[in-house]
């Protein structure tokens, strides 16, 4: 089966300066954070704050969800932390 984005759910976090989110492969849950200098890569306007750079990666999902995929084909993990160079 292939990674699937059924939970919309994600969660700014300053502590890890990251936004988390999951996948799923079949029973598999995979938990991905994108940092926050990793989307602000992608979309120069966002600024900082939580509200900001929740627009931001939702503005951008169908990229990060690519992005994600991608590493999560290169390596079967259950964790994956994206940066800019995954973009």
């Amino acid at each position: 089966m292939s990674l699937q984005f059924p939970n919309p759910i994600r969660r700014y976090d300053t502590t890890r300066d990251c936004i988390c989110f999951w996948g799923s492969d079949s029973a598999l849950e995979i938990a991905f954070e994108v940092e926050l200098a990793a989307l602000r890569s992608i979309d120069s306007s966002a600024g900082p704050g939580e509200a900001s750079m929740l627009r931001a990666y939702d503005g951008h999902l169908a990229t990060i969800r690519e992005a994600a995929g991608a590493a999560y084909s290169r390596k079967r993990k259950s964790y994956h932390r994206l940066t800019a160079s995954d973009f």
